[in-house]
């Protein structure tokens, strides 16, 4: 598998890596503008027992490689199904990824960059023409099975009652057009509630900006009065029935929030994300901010060619 096959057909090229060719070549040449002085700093590291200039060279030029990560994270095959594909080794597999992911980090938009630009922001026209359309902001989080741990504290730690499987949880904040502007890193799957990790690392946005939740998040208002939050009616033990208008309210606060459901299914589309992860735990936000970056960039694209 290479670039130049896979290109030829535009329609198998976005189902493997989830890029257009034209969304693939832009960041391609950003990664291969600031490939020199990445792997320039990587060389002259201190930490770095090897003199320059030894070690095993890359087989695969840059591009190839972005291709095989991009088709690793989509497809999420194995290394050594990886290797054949691309004639490596999967130890080498594994190298070639491992050494990319923090070069298409800087080349990508990823959520902390925005989320540094929103705090920026000096007027209001500007926090709602750059960042917030209408000063909406949706917020939501989603689980994502790991294998069963071997050690029995972090088996207990990491068991989701409501899944009934070993899983992180990760929280996203959107806008009205999709794009992540902020996201926590992973939490243990045993937390139950949304709100309790919304409640430990809230983002901080600008008091204009509404934040539609759904009725994961109760207790936001009381605990954070500031904020300003918007919320579905729920039944109570007094009231089992919603009245009417309740219940059209309901319907149109889950139409508002759908954009981050929508959102949430681009993320799992890329089967590192959707699927078992079956990686090392320490590598798992390196990858959602990768995935996170990637839908960024391709809702900003459409943005742009909309325009």
């Amino acid at each position: 598998m290479s670039y130049a096959r896979l290109s030829r057909k535009p329609l198998l090229f976005r189902s493997f890596t989830g890029l257009e060719i034209a969304e693939f070549d832009v960041i391609s040449k950003e990664i291969e503008s600031k490939y020199y002085e990445h792997e320039r700093k990587h060389l002259y590291n201190r930490k770095r027992k090897r003199d320059v200039g030894a070690g095993r060279p890359f087989k695969l030029k840059v591009k190839e490689r972005f291709v095989m990560l991009l088709v690793y994270y989509r497809l999420y095959i194995t290394y050594t199904l990886s290797g054949f594909l691309f004639d490596l080794d999967q130890s080498n597999v594994y190298r070639d990824i491992s050494m990319l992911e923090p070069l298409i980090k800087l080349c990508v938009p990823l959520p902390k960059k925005l989320y540094k630009r929103t705090r920026r922001a000096r007027t209001i026209d500007e926090v709602e023409e750059e960042y917030f359309p209408g000063f909406k902001a949706f917020v939501d989080s989603t689980e994502q099975e790991i294998p069963r741990p071997k050690n029995k504290k972090r088996r207990k730690s990491y068991y989701s009652g409501r899944r009934k499987k070993h899983t992180v949880k990760t929280q996203y904040m959107v806008n009205s057009e999709g794009l992540i502007l902020h996201k926590t890193g992973h939490e243990r799957g045993r937390i139950i509630h949304d709100y309790e990790i919304f409640k430990n690392k809230p983002p901080l946005i600008p008091l204009q900006v509404e934040n539609v939740l759904d009725l994961g998040y109760m207790g936001i208002q009381n605990d954070f009065p500031t904020v300003k939050s918007v919320l579905q009616f729920r039944k109570s033990r007094k009231k089992s029935e919603l009245s009417n208008e309740e219940k059209k309210y309901n319907r149109k606060h889950s139409k508002l929030r759908v954009i981050v459901e929508h959102t949430v299914s681009r993320i799992k589309k890329f089967g590192i994300m959707g699927t078992k992860f079956r990686n090392k735990l320490g590598r798992y936000d390196r990858a959602s901010d990768i995935v996170s970056g990637l839908i960024n960039f391709r809702i900003m694209q459409n943005n742009r060619t909309l325009l």
